[in-house]
């Protein structure tokens, strides 16, 4: 059955399956059945299945409906690079060489505009309202990206709510001179402060001075933390001491955490237990993750040994705020992607394991809607609600197994009340950016 959504923005979705999780019970999993009204791009009021008087009425059917998605953790910049600079070997060093080839060769302003907004035209056509990308920052990339940036983010004012992280290495948080140029022009841009580190040495000195840099400038810090399969990699724990000590107040994102699923259980237990004293939000990638990580094919055709993915069911059972993200789309550290959060919601479940028991599942679409939203103090609250904006995807679907057997590329995705086209962007646009075929 195909729903038209009416031009002047007035109806009622009625028999609309929405989670619980989503209309203010946050630990809820089940589904309820409900009237939404919809009125001037709002949210106008929501009642139980039938209640609403309407002369235009739009049956759902039991069908979901969920708020349009937040992607808490992508890397606009490096978007799509994929045809010109492919990952020679799957891992996670070659994805890293490879981009700084590609960025030191081609990364000049109208490149990285071009890619962003492929990228952004994609997250709108599958329903996402607000995103938060992490920009490379290795001179003199930081003076050229924070540019396009902040131009992109007016122009997709009112549509995608944009964050970006300043993503610096460990040898430049440890200069204190690089490190300051790059906290001021994170700030100047209304930006937050972000870096990656994983098996360093120096981590608690690294993370000391980033998180006191943070405080002085008043910045939130979202890292990436142990992105490797070494279970010495102690990134995370040296974040949440950091911040215990310095009681730090701003907002505090982990991303990544892989170690934490490779280290013995004492040891993870304990950081999850400092992570959430900190109260350190963490973010998981699921599909990149899997991707890159215990991929090693040094020694002959190898399968990996384990997902990638860190504790992310532990957690949050400890108290810890979750979300999952996109992370890279077609570039070395992830060779496919979309920046559809339908999709990773869908691949989270399967590689996560939050899909049982299913009568809870349905709370995890928080995961990728209010918690990341409230997470990153973005205006956009995905939450149904009245008085919220009209932004909605409505997919076909009247439990968990329906949801998510199908990619639900048939979906009506719903801006300010009104449907929205959804005809994704042509690869081809971006060809003469991709040199020799």
């Amino acid at each position: 059955m195909t729903i038209v959504i009416p031009a002047d923005g007035h109806y009622v979705l009625t028999n609309a399956a929405v989670p619980a999780a989503l209309l203010g019970t946050p630990a809820s999993g089940a589904l309820d059945l409900i009237d939404i009204t919809i009125a001037d791009s709002l949210i106008a009021a929501i009642g139980p299945a039938g209640s609403a008087v309407s002369p235009q009425k739009l049956d759902l059917r039991g069908d979901i409906v969920l708020p349009a998605f937040v992607d808490l953790h992508t890397h606009l910049d490096k978007g799509h690079i994929w045809p010109r600079k492919q990952n020679p070997d799957g891992t996670w060093l070659g994805a890293l060489m490879a981009v700084l080839a590609d960025r030191e060769a081609n990364w000049a302003a109208s490149d990285v505009e071009r890619r962003m907004d492929f990228s952004l035209r994609c997250a709108y056509a599958h329903g996402t309202a607000a995103v938060r990308t992490h920009l490379d920052m290795a001179p003199p990339q930081h003076n050229i990206t924070w540019d396009v940036f902040e131009a992109m983010r007016e122009r997709w004012a009112g549509r995608i709510e944009l964050q970006a992280a300043g993503l610096m290495g460990p040898d430049t948080i440890l200069d204190n001179t690089a490190l300051r140029a790059i906290a001021n022009r994170a700030k100047a841009a209304g930006g937050i402060l972000g870096g990656s580190t994983a098996v360093h040495a120096e981590n608690p000195t690294i993370m000391r001075r980033l998180v006191a840099m943070a405080g002085e400038l008043g910045l939130n810090i979202d890292l990436h933390t142990d992105e490797s399969p070494d279970p010495a990699a102690n990134a995370l724990e040296c974040l949440a001491d950091a911040v215990i000590e310095s009681g730090f107040t701003g907002s505090v994102v982990a991303g990544h955490c892989c170690s934490l699923a490779v280290q013995d259980d004492e040891t993870a237990k304990r950081v999850i237990d400092k992570v959430a004293r900190a109260g350190i939000a963490v973010v998981s990638l699921p599909m990149c993750n899997m991707y890159l990580q215990d991929r090693d094919n040094t020694h002959g055709v190898r399968t990996p040994r384990w997902r990638g993915v860190t504790l992310l069911n532990e957690l949050k059972a400890a108290g810890v705020t979750v979300a999952i993200a996109s992370d890279n789309t077609r570039d070395p550290f992830y060779a496919y992607g979309d920046l559809d959060g339908f999709e990773v919601l869908r691949e989270g479940a399967r590689i996560l394991h939050f899909d049982h028991p299913q009568d809870d599942a349905f709370a995890w679409t928080r995961s990728v809607s209010a918690d990341p939203a409230a997470i990153a103090g973005f205006g956009y609250s995905a939450e149904i609600k009245a008085g919220a904006p009209a932004d909605l995807v409505l997919l076909k679907g009247r439990n968990w197994t329906e949801l998510m057997s199908r990619p639900q590329a048939d979906r009506t995705v719903i801006r300010a009340g009104k449907a929205i086209d959804t005809t994704l962007p042509d690869y081809r646009e971006l060809d003469d950016l991709m040199g020799p075929s």
